[in-house]
């Protein structure tokens, strides 16, 4: 299920809209809103179960859905009311390789992300 946040305000989630219901239990928060300091920076972004139970549409679904979330450490309880959490960054043990010596203090990047190669022009000059 993809929901896309059109308006976040301190980590919570006010406005959002489904945008593909496929795949209830794996949910995906794409942001199309704007954010400012301490909107999205401190922690995972909330969504509200009862909000997410309304975009599913079927209890049943909703509730097993839930129940692997919550199994997976994703249900959290802010202000008395129990929210989706969407992590904006996850850990990973990059630093720990790096202090380590395994990175000798170079920055790696992926193939991905690698820029192409500076090739000489081929003008004619005629």
């Amino acid at each position: 299920m993809r929901i896309r946040a059109l308006s976040v305000f301190e980590r919570i989630v006010y406005q959002c809209v489904c945008v593909d219901p496929s795949s209830p239990c794996r949910p995906t928060l794409e942001v199309d809103a704007l954010l400012r300091p301490g909107d999205a920076d401190t922690g995972p972004l909330l969504l509200s179960v009862a909000e997410y139970g309304a975009m599913v549409g079927d209890r049943e679904v909703a509730l097993r859905c839930l129940a692997e979330l919550a199994g997976k450490g994703r249900l959290v309880d802010h202000l008395g009311v129990d929210h989706i959490a969407f992590p904006t960054w996850t850990p990973s043990d990059r630093g720990a390789r790096d202090r380590a010596g395994q990175l000798d203090g170079r920055v790696t990047p992926s193939a991905a992300f690698r820029l192409p190669e500076r090739r000489p022009s081929r003008s004619r000059v005629t």
